[in-house]
């Protein structure tokens, strides 16, 4: 924004953002529609005269909404004044900032400060008089608006040279902050001052403390011989278990497919993955026709050694399975980036100095990876603690504190503060351990990869230890295939434990397709939830990996008053269980000025802030791996901080940017706990129309919709990392050791040249 104070001042990013903010304020309806916005109806509905589609600026003209016409006069307040000469900079840096902060702050409080009635305050209603109509949530247009005075002030703070007046990362916080606000900190403060409330409404905070130091939640009855301890320690205890398991499995087949010459590391890769793409209950249904009272093991091992069936699937051991086979792809998904991130050339140079395969890997190796294990540590943690539909299944008298929200909120009892206090536990733990691992990985440095050419190629791992990863990969690869095959089994039987029957019958009460006189009828009754689910999936995924690599990128990155808050923030979605979250957006977003309940985009934003943590800690790993200086270079040689992230950074984080997409992909097509609360007649899911087949005892049904998903998912998976591609750091294949030339997958801006040649 420097110039001469002779010429005008016409900073394009202003002009940028003025004209979104015109074309909010101007053409585009204010106020959200009852149909769908894409469809362009509304153009043919009396637009732009009539109320429900009309702008801003023609609801202004006909005398209507006039607290929104000072909107339209800060929008033109920088241009107008950018055009006039003899202005100084720093004048229209603290325009810029009051524009802003009093256009935000405006836009806010005609939002929030109308109601369903009416105006909230008697002084507004004295001023504007009476509403004669309700309030309506936000349209296309306001979100335009809105967006176009965030900007003002992001950018009115890099012209005070916040962050090193750096527009891209002023502007990047300043949205990530926004969004994270609205879709993550108002629905769970709303939701978190329920605890405090009795069931008369009142605010009490001994009620409060009575709950929340309750014998049910903190009893410690087991250690002392008692039937139970509290529902709090149990899911610490079976936290802990899954998080260490998840992340020791995910770096055998992390360690199997980079460091051992595995010839199938794409059918590995493909089974790995496959419990994360599993829907709810499925995995659970499967462990119990497995080792349930009746299931195929537990009546084998019965005749086989006359030892007579017990529950002992129900509870801690059936759950430790079911949550291992979900979340170990999770910490795999991590681990696998992290560990091809280890540059070859630091081993070498520890072999190099007489070194065993052993030694290296545990004091070279190992080391590098504590970014991932810890990571994938956190991850499996966190997915434990908000785990709803296993123990649903396969709980028995081990309460855990998802299962005891959900009871508390759709129970006979409907106690949102009994809730509330139980999410407070669970946020507890999970910041616990959040915090937890960033002591265990300190200050450290874990760059591996710099814009020095690699010529390094990954050493094998000694044999006895390569050997004992096959085997203990190859025990879980084949007990994960014998749950599958029960699932598919399953799908074809006319009636589990009755009738074993093979059939056809599931998947024609499903899928069935018709032909009419208008071409094809998707008869099947799973038609209508599987399309929608694709629909949301698709849409919700690479926002998802977008934002959350976008903020990673500023976690590693960039150093900003609030860091610390900030990464805590981006974090919280993920420390709530699913089922909090869904109740919560139906609170938040049932009524103005936000209301979405019953849309699809309150679908997409629940998967976006929801799975989002994913993509920020699978692109932390990775990027903390990445040497600042390649960063340095592109800046030196005139390229912006967009510029470097687009074309230096992210072609380097292609396993964290698959690992996002993936995992929100299947997490959208798979999600329950969350969405149960948020699904409408016409934005009905997958997940929502299984546990609807389960609970009709069709279990035929569910288990083939399962399988027909598992399908598509795989199938769009492949897809996902074909279009992603993979990154090369060597200049060599572990597989060809005599090709000595490479060239980097990185390319510096104004550079077209490789970074380094053979050697």
């Amino acid at each position: 924004m420097r110039v001469r104070e002779s010429q005008p001042l016409l900073h394009p990013t202003v002009v940028l953002w003025t004209a979104v903010g015109l074309v909010g304020y101007a053409l585009l309806p204010w106020y959200g529609m009852d149909r769908n916005f894409f469809t362009f109806g509304w153009l043919l509905d009396g637009y732009p005269f009539k109320r429900s589609v009309a702008p801003a600026l023609f609801l202004n003209l006909q005398g209507e909404k006039l607290w929104l016409a000072p909107i339209g006069a800060l929008l033109l307040l920088p241009p107008l004044l950018l055009l006039r000469r003899g202005k100084s900079e720093p004048f229209f840096s603290r325009l810029l900032l009051w524009v802003g902060l009093v256009g935000g702050a405006w836009f806010l409080l005609q939002g929030f400060g109308i109601g369903l009635r009416g105006f909230q305050w008697q002084w507004a209603s004295a001023i504007f008089g009476e509403l004669d109509d309700r309030q309506f949530g936000m349209g296309y247009g306001a979100m335009l608006t809105g967006c176009a005075f965030l900007f003002f002030f992001t950018l009115g703070l890099a012209a005070r040279g916040a962050v090193g007046g750096d527009e891209f990362v002023v502007g990047s916080i300043g949205f990530i902050v926004a969004v994270v606000g609205i879709f993550i900190f108002m629905p769970i403060v709303q939701m978190l001052l329920s605890a405090i409330v009795t069931q008369d409404g009142e605010y009490s905070l001994a009620v409060f403390f009575s709950k929340f130091f309750s014998d049910r939640l903190w009893g410690l009855g087991c250690m002392a011989g008692g039937p139970r301890c509290g529902v709090a320690w149990n899911s610490l205890f079976l936290a802990v278990l899954v998080g260490v398991v998840t992340t020791v499995l995910g770096l055998v087949f992390a360690l199997v497919l980079t460091r051992s010459s595995f010839r199938y590391g794409a059918v590995l890769r493909a089974l790995t993955v496959l419990p994360i793409i599993t829907p709810p209950f499925v995995i659970g249904l499967a462990i119990i026709l497995l080792f349930g009272m009746s299931g195929v093991i537990t009546q084998l091992w019965a005749e086989l050694f006359g030892i007579q069936p017990t529950r002992w699937v129900y509870g801690l051991p059936g759950l430790l399975i079911a949550q291992t086979l979900a979340f170990t792809p999770i910490a795999f998904l991590v681990m696998i980036g992290v560990v091809e991130g280890v540059s070859p050339s630091m081993e070498e140079a520890a072999q190099t100095l007489r070194a065993s395969r052993w030694q290296t890997f545990v004091t070279v190796t190992l080391p590098l990876m504590r970014p991932g294990l810890a990571n994938a540590f956190l991850l499996g943690f966190i997915e434990s603690m908000a785990d709803f539909g296993n123990p649903l299944v396969l709980g028995g008298n081990f309460d855990v504190l998802s299962t005891e929200i959900f009871f508390a909120i759709v129970g006979a009892q409907y106690d949102q503060a009994q809730a509330a206090i139980l999410a407070i536990v669970l946020l507890f733990f999970t910041l616990g351990a959040f915090y937890a691992q960033r002591f265990w990985l300190g200050s450290r440095s874990y760059t591996t990869v710099s814009g020095k050419g690699d010529a390094g190629v990954h050493p094998l791992l000694p044999s006895a230890f390569r050997n004992t990863l096959f085997g203990v990969a190859g025990f879980w690869t084949a007990f994960t295939l014998l749950v599958y095959a029960i699932i598919l089994y399953g799908s074809f039987v006319t009636l589990w434990g009755v009738n074993f029957t093979l059939t056809f019958e599931h998947y024609i009460k499903a899928f069935s397709i018709g032909w009419t006189q208008f071409g094809i009828h998707w008869s099947g009754s799973a038609w209508s939830s599987f399309w929608t689910t694709m629909q949301i999936a698709l849409i919700s995924a690479p926002l998802t990996a977008a934002i959350g690599l976008l903020t990673a990128y500023l976690l590693v990155r960039q150093s900003f008053a609030g860091k610390q808050a900030f990464e805590f923030g981006t974090m919280l979605s993920f420390a709530i269980p699913g089922t909090i979250i869904g109740v919560s957006y139906v609170i938040a977003f049932n009524v103005p000025p936000i209301e979405l309940t019953g849309t699809g985009i309150i679908l997409v934003i629940s998967f976006i802030f929801r799975n989002m943590p994913v993509g920020v800690r699978a692109g932390v790993a990775s990027m903390s791996q990445i040497d600042r200086s390649l960063d340095e270079s592109s800046l030196t040689l005139g390229a912006s901080s967009w510029q470097t992230f687009r074309r230096v950074i992210l072609p380097l984080l292609r396993p964290a940017i698959l690992a996002a997409l993936v995992y929100s992909f299947v997490r959208a097509m798979t999600a329950i706990s969350a969405i149960i609360f948020l699904v409408s007649a016409r934005y009905d899911m997958s997940t929502s129309y299984i546990v609807g087949r389960v609970e009709n005892n069709e279990y035929g049904i569910a288990i083939a919709y399962s399988t027909v998903l598992i399908a598509v998912m795989l199938a769009v998976i492949g897809l996902m990392q074909l279009a992603v591609g993979s990154r090369n750091i060597g200049r060599r294949k572990t597989e060809d050791p005599q090709v000595s030339g490479w060239r980097s997958n990185v390319s510096l801006p104004g550079r077209t040249q490789p970074i380094a040649g053979g050697g």
